[in-house]
């Protein structure tokens, strides 16, 4: 089968992991600019670990990155190449208010993204830009707590409103906050959010995610009144959480691991907060501190489709004994039935399907797939050529499954976005080596690297699955 010809094929970056020139431009200093490599980055990542500016002892990958920032217009030909009819991306919101709290904005930076979204038109891609995606002015984070502070909805505000006015008429798709859901599990990194001593983190970050929703809902209707016609999203870490074994109390689990992860898109979709999130946070005492008017904001301005990422599912078990995957981020039974990436990531195709049905049974709203990739260290042949079937193989089942759900279960899908189709720095590891591009860059963990970009396999493999409308998969 085939899919429709206004769906939006393409592929998915963010700033805080290609763009680099984190000096130049005017640009200001942002959370993940301060993330270091190596053993340290994980504490840093969950806030456990206090860092105000880049030291001497790490090394900071998203310093450079893949330097986005003055190759844009080569890899948005590169991107063109492959037919993408929608590149996902980010803006920095420290190039456009330094601080987050500056008097005026930073024209530089205004001007470089509109010089990419222009190119992006010029190629007929349709840009997908997300208004937060791990990254939150450092000034912000040091004076106020970041979105501790309920100061930071009106920081937000002012900061879409000048991207809103300024990108009218260029960018049609919008996302609130990349996987919102993070922020329970990496707080700093998906939030500038630091814990002192002595505070309740689950109190912290309920607190924090309320402030966000509130924020989210206010965009999507400032967004709504400044540019009719205009779609916004919302995102989470998509993958459903299998039981390990049909014991009830293992199915109860994958029930209460599922909820964490919707409880945010509930707000966002459907405009309340759900009862049994309300109940819960009741029993441990976290409920978030809310003003007057709040409840009847989120009833009022919901998103107009869901969007998710989705690399894997998960599973979970109410017996602790069970072993645990390698998985960097989201800690997951070994699934026996699954093989697993590199980095520990169950594959399973067969699961993006399962969550495509279940968001869309539970929203009712079209739905996008804005992040799917393998994870892989990709070494170039002698002769420079990269192949990596691997690649081809993970991207050709998943998009089978998505077939499946679209054409068979009648799943409204507006589109898919291939995660990182260019390499770019790992969010949660920092690394280089775990590539997902379908075009390598030589920059290598160290630092070192010309930059030079290069086709990989997948590169002519993804061109004639878009050129076929996803009919040619072989």
């Amino acid at each position: 089968m085939s899919f429709p010809e206004n769906f939006l094929w393409g592929g998915a970056t963010a700033a805080n992991q290609c763009e680099g020139a984190w000096k130049e431009g005017g640009k200001g200093l942002t959370t993940n600019d301060v993330i270091p490599a190596g053993k340290d980055r994980f504490a840093v990542l969950a806030g456990e670990r206090e860092v105000h500016f880049p030291d001497d002892r790490h090394s900071y990958p998203a310093h450079e990155a893949i330097d986005f920032y003055h190759h844009y217009e080569e890899d948005l030909k590169l991107m063109a190449g492959m037919g993408f009819k929608c590149f996902r991306m980010s803006i920095s919101w420290t190039r456009i208010f330094p601080n987050g709290d500056d008097p005026v904005p930073n024209e530089e930076g205004l001007a470089f993204y509109d010089r990419v979204f222009d190119t992006c038109r010029l190629y007929g891609m349709e840009p997908l830009v997300s208004l937060v995606h791990f990254d939150a002015p450092m000034h912000l984070v040091d004076t106020i707590g970041s979105w501790k502070s309920r100061k930071m909805i009106n920081h937000f505000l002012r900061y879409c409103r000048v991207v809103f006015e300024r990108y009218r008429g260029k960018v049609k798709y919008w996302l609130t906050i990349n996987e919102i859901n993070m922020l329970l599990a990496l707080p700093f990194m998906a939030a500038g959010i630091r814990f002192e001593e002595g505070e309740d983190r689950e109190k912290v970050k309920y607190q924090a995610a309320h402030h966000e929703l509130v924020a989210s809902a206010l965009a999507t209707k400032l967004g709504h009144e400044i540019m009719p016609g205009a779609m916004f999203g919302c995102m989470l870490a998509g993958g459903n959480w299998y039981p390990y074994s049909c014991a009830p109390a293992d199915v109860w689990k994958g029930i209460c691991k599922d909820r964490d992860n919707y409880f945010f898109i509930d707000v966002q979709s459907r405009g309340q907060y759900p009862p049994y999130a309300l109940k819960q946070m009741e029993r441990q005492g976290i409920l978030p501190v809310m003003e007057p008017g709040d409840l009847e904001i989120l009833r009022e301005n919901t998103v107009d489709f869901i969007s998710f990422s989705y690399y894997s599912s998960r599973c979970t078990s109410a017996d602790p004994s069970v072993d645990q995957t390698a998985g960097n981020v989201f800690a997951s039974v070994k699934n026996p039935h699954l093989k697993a990436s590199e980095w520990g990531w169950q594959i399973d195709p067969l699961g993006l399907r399962i969550t495509l049905n279940t968001l869309y049974d539970r929203y009712q709203k079209p739905l996008f797939i804005v992040k799917n990739g393998l994870g892989a260290n990709d070494v170039p042949e002698a002769d420079g050529s990269i192949n990596d079937d691997y690649r081809i193989e993970y991207m050709r089942e998943h998009i089978k499954a998505m077939d499946d759900a679209v054409n068979l279960d009648g799943v409204p899908l507006l589109g898919y976005l291939a995660w990182g189709c260019i390499d770019l720095v790992s969010a949660s590891t920092g690394e280089m080596k775990k590539r997902y591009g379908m075009i390598y860059v030589d920059k290598q963990d160290d630092g070192s690297g010309t930059l030079e970009r290069r086709k990989k396999k997948s590169y002519c493999w993804y061109r004639r699955v878009i050129s076929s409308r996803g009919a040619d998969l072989d």
